[in-house]
């Protein structure tokens, strides 16, 4: 069932195909290990395929965790199902456990994964041993939150679009480039340095177009299929208060309704940048997995 497949295979990273009992495929990356390591479920960022975090691979392993990842329906190898909600996740990532044997894991989210790695903790309660989520959006609405406030102007238009439904949110993206007045010279300079791994995961994944993201962007400004506050998992935020695309004031309002959660804020950092963060995190996860 697993292949090697490049540009992965050199870090130990084997792929599959996974089929769900609706039919669907799931394209499903592992970076192995040893037995006994806690299963982690990547939820990549948009417009990103699947495959975990290689800037994280050698602490998760001094760690004892184990990566896993999948490219979301409609990227990468996976197949698209249209219409999908945020909660479509939680049922997506216990298929593939289901078919891997696996019981128990947690779950780490960036971006546009944040609220997908929320979905699994709200909604597999028994299965999830805890959730870290970088650069989170909160749902729109969101009660006293000014949602769009504090977004960089480009952001804005998007979601904006994708508020207004999927044929201008195409015509959105049919008339406008990327933007990279997005991200702070911080996160520029983290582009530049260990998480310019991140443009290997954006490139094939805009190989098939704007689907998947439109997708990714619907879900995200639509019902999410859940309550947040349904979320009993250790859960921790880490934020960049200068981030441009996930205003700050996002994760504060999550972790005020995600119980038992916490909230880590860099300063410094935007949306990139932050994932600076993310090996301390990892210890974090550890911590509540094993305490």
């Amino acid at each position: 069932m697993w292949l090697l497949v490049a540009p992965y295979a050199r870090f130990g990273v084997k792929e599959a195909d996974i089929k769900l009992a609706d039919g669907r495929k799931l394209h499903v990356y592992d970076a192995g290990g040893e037995d006994g390591m806690l299963p982690v479920f990547w939820h990549h960022g948009t417009p990103n395929i699947g495959a975990p975090p290689v800037p994280l691979f050698a602490e998760a392993r001094r760690l004892g965790l184990r990566w896993l990842g999948y490219d979301r329906p409609g990227y990468g190898g996976s197949t698209p199902n249209p219409g999908r909600d945020v909660a479509s996740a939680a049922a997506d990532v216990a298929g593939i456990a289901d078919a891997l044997g696996i019981e128990s894991f947690a779950v780490v989210g960036h971006s546009g994964g944040t609220m997908h790695a929320l979905a699994c903790s709200a909604l597999l309660q028994d299965r999830v041993a805890g959730a870290v989520c970088v650069s989170s959006l909160a749902p729109l609405p969101a009660a006293g939150l000014d949602w769009y406030a504090g977004m960089a102007a480009a952001g804005e238009a998007e979601l904006r679009a994708a508020a207004a439904g999927r044929a201008a949110l195409a015509a959105h993206f049919d008339a406008s480039e990327f933007d990279p007045e997005v991200f702070t010279q911080a996160d520029h300079a983290a582009l530049k340095g260990d998480w310019s791994w991140l443009l290997d995961v954006v490139r094939p994944a805009l190989k098939s177009g704007p689907g998947p993201m439109i997708d990714d962007d619907l879900a995200l400004v639509g019902p999410w299929g859940f309550d947040v506050e349904a979320v009993t998992s250790p859960v921790l935020f880490v934020h960049g208060e200068q981030d441009r695309m996930a205003p700050v004031a996002h994760a504060r309002w999550l972790a005020g309704r995600c119980r038992g959660s916490e909230l880590w804020l860099r300063p410094d950092d935007g949306h990139v940048s932050v994932l600076s963060s993310a090996p301390a995190a990892l210890e974090w996860l550890d911590r509540q997995v094993y305490a």
